[in-house]
């Protein structure tokens, strides 16, 4: 039985801090455990009542009073970055997750099965399935647009961080690639900003929905393309969705339809580029 013991950063560190694990699992008919998931765990109803996974610290009476969940977010961060707890949980055999990125073993094979254990709650789903669907009505091709700012700006020494104007150009790139087609634009971005920011260029995006980022998440897993700076997020949305990812690396950078290929692994895409871990 494997032991997940880490907890790196945000969900989708999580997600493919435990993609790996559930992949052999279910190749290998074992068990796993999951120490510290992710607050996000409801979202997910198939990986938190998975038959072979365990969550021994889920206790959602506890999690739902007071200020239980921040107060496990605080002891979760305590307790994983923790030199002490690193040598206890070294002593049991357990994992620390986001060291098995490169386990790729499984991966292919058990796909289907992971989608079906990554598949987020049904009314998140439907949301998402809604909001392309409508899109599609006007639409011939949807791209997903991933814009991350905030921490971007010092992350790297600010090397993909992107102004609102930047991110106008790259999609005008993409409406003169695909010029045969209607292109809708999909923006997913934890930050506010008017949509007629990026004139000529149709775009739709969620107002303040719970759930909000698993739902981005998921809606651009649903396009046809994606384009987005590094990130955890946008790569699991092409892994689990299986859509053809272009990461953004340059300002002045252009498109081909070659420029987009699919998430394979964390570090891979099917085309082969290796994906350095920035």
């Amino acid at each position: 039985m494997r032991i997940i013991c880490d907890a790196p950063g945000q969900t989708c560190n999580r997600l493919w801090t435990y993609v790996a694990s559930v992949a052999q699992c279910i190749a290998e008919h074992r068990k796993m455990v999951i120490l510290f998931y992710d607050w996000t765990i409801e979202d997910f109803p198939n990986l938190l009542h998975c038959p072979f996974i365990y969550f021994p610290l889920w206790h959602k009476w506890y999690l739902e009073r007071g200020n239980g969940w921040n107060n496990y977010k605080g002891l979760t961060w305590k307790v994983t970055h923790n030199k002490t707890w690193d040598k206890v949980f070294c002593f049991f055999g357990c994992t620390k997750g986001w060291s098995t990125r490169t386990d790729t073993r499984y991966l292919a094979q058990t796909k289907q099965e992971l989608q079906r254990i990554f598949r987020p709650k049904d009314e998140i789903m439907h949301k998402a399935e809604r909001m392309i669907a409508e899109m599609r009505q006007s639409a011939d091709m949807v791209i997903g647009v991933h814009i991350r700012r905030g921490d971007y700006a010092t992350w790297n020494d600010g090397r993909f961080f992107y102004e609102l104007e930047e991110y106008h150009q790259f999609m005008l790139r993409l409406q003169h690639l695909y010029k045969d087609k209607h292109i809708g634009f999909f923006i997913s971005s934890n930050e506010p900003f008017p949509l007629d920011t990026f004139t000529r260029c149709h775009c739709s995006r969620f107002g303040n929905e719970p759930s909000a980022a698993i739902l981005d998440l998921y809606t651009l897993a649903l396009c046809d393309r994606i384009v987005g700076p590094f990130s955890s997020y946008s790569r699991w949305a092409s892994f689990i969705g299986e859509v053809p990812l272009c990461f953004l690396e340059q300002k002045e950078q252009d498109f081909t339809e070659a420029s987009f290929s699919i998430i394979t692994d964390y570090f891979h895409f099917a085309n082969g580029k290796e994906i350095l871990d920035w």
